[in-house]
């Protein structure tokens, strides 16, 4: 018997995987809209403890890691989220030398941080193994970061994690999926103060938050907590193609540091980092709002 992949609820066998003309993956965003991509092949499906694991392929986007039925990463379109969540914080900080990223599977986040010799530890901590795993084979550039010496992984769930946790950090990054699943408790405000409890007296913690097209209930309700915890909060953007709406945010919080004021050009451009997205200019736009956005988490 041939074997089979599985695609949404639909199993094709190998046969059938080499002609793959009328496939398409379609991402509905709470409605009768979303994205839809042509697929041109299956790469793998499988589900692990947690969540569903499928990475296709597009003629666009190369490679693309979908979990639980979202777009995460794709082969032409990781550079923006990943460079812009990792280096806003860090050259906003004067000195990060421990850095958490709580979530983040795919590593991409990681490979960014261990680019900053600044940074001593950075420690990922990511509930699901296959996650990393897969992406470690179907996304190698994603991953290089593992092989860091100061790069830690640490397989848990990241609430409790942090719960038990006794180290302080200088950056935390939430590199986290959509509020659903295991995912979900880790948008709630308690999750959030336990983080500040973590921070040093001058930590930044940085998260995505969502698209403020698609997920207003959500953004809205997640900077009115943040907003009562850490004396700054700035929401910054960036351009993601394979994300609801193209346009995606992230929220900059800090116990002292300005991302703007405290921005240190000097650095940035000293360590010359090769990326695609984020240069100074970038780091700097990204915080200037459209109304619509200004109105939402005022």
């Amino acid at each position: 018997m041939a074997s089979e992949k599985r695609i949404d609820d639909t199993y094709i066998t190998e046969e059938g995987m080499q002609n793959l003309w009328h496939v398409w993956y379609s991402e509905l965003h709470d409605g009768p809209s979303g994205l839809t991509l042509k697929i041109d092949r299956i790469v793998e499906s499988k589900k692990s403890n947690f969540q569903r694991i499928d990475v296709i392929e597009n003629k666009d986007f190369g490679k693309l890691l979908v979990l639980y039925g979202s777009l995460m990463v794709a082969d032409n379109d990781n550079n923006a989220y990943n460079e812009m969540i990792t280096h806003v914080p860090l050259f906003s900080h004067p000195a990060p030398k421990q850095v958490l990223i709580v979530g983040g599977g795919d590593c991409g986040a990681l490979t960014e941080v261990v680019k900053h010799p600044e940074v001593e530890k950075c420690t990922m901590c990511e509930i699901d193994k296959m996650v990393v795993e897969t992406s470690e084979k179907h996304f190698p550039h994603l991953t290089r970061g593992l092989t860091d010496p100061r790069a830690k992984v640490v397989f848990e769930d990241g609430k409790t994690y942090l719960e038990r946790g006794k180290s302080q950090f200088d950056v935390v990054i939430l590199d986290l999926s959509d509020p659903v699943g295991p995912a979900a408790d880790l948008f709630q405000k308690t999750f959030h103060q336990r983080i500040y409890e973590q921070l040093k007296e001058d930590g930044i913690l940085v998260a995505q938050t969502e698209s403020p097209f698609y997920n207003q209930k959500t953004v809205r309700s997640l900077y009115r907590n943040l907003n009562e915890i850490f004396p700054v909060v700035r929401m910054y953007t960036c351009f993601m193609p394979i994300y609801p709406s193209s346009y995606w945010s992230f929220a900059f919080c800090s116990k002292k540091y300005d991302p703007l004021a405290d921005f240190d050009e000097k650095r940035c451009e000293k360590l010359q980092l090769k990326t695609r997205y984020y240069n100074a200019e970038t780091h700097l736009a990204a915080f200037a709002l459209p109304e619509f956005v200004k109105r939402l988490i005022e």
